[in-house]
């Protein structure tokens, strides 16, 4: 049987890694080991801050919510639980949008709130 030498695939691997660690600085982009572990550090950053990405626009969301409920008279809560009671399926995403951009339709939404 022949000999099976893995240079190829040793160097394939390693410039993906190189390419995935391009724009970063000094040897980071250019020791292999270092950029190893760079790029394996910027995935794990990248895979975190994906997941608080959600969060922190779910609380801006509530605070733009909160803020156009408390301009009409009515807190967040007493908000979110008319709506709940009264059947309609908003989410924060969708209701944040209405109070940021069409006031009036968000305050039909808090005077139906308000009259259940």
């Amino acid at each position: 049987m022949s000999r099976v030498k893995h240079g190829v695939a040793s160097r394939a691997r390693r410039k993906k890694v190189s390419k995935m660690a391009k724009g970063q600085r000094a040897g980071r982009s250019k020791w292999n080991r270092i950029t190893k572990e760079s790029v394996n550090k910027g995935l794990a950053y990248g895979t975190r801050d994906r997941r608080a990405k959600k969060r922190e626009f779910r609380a801006l969301w509530v605070l733009r919510i909160s803020n156009k409920c408390k301009e009409f008279g009515i807190s967040y809560s007493k908000f979110m639980r008319g709506l709940a009671d009264g059947k309609v399926r908003l989410n924060r995403k969708m209701l944040a949008e209405l109070a940021v951009y069409d006031s009036s339709a968000f305050k039909k939404l808090v005077d139906s709130v308000k009259k259940a």
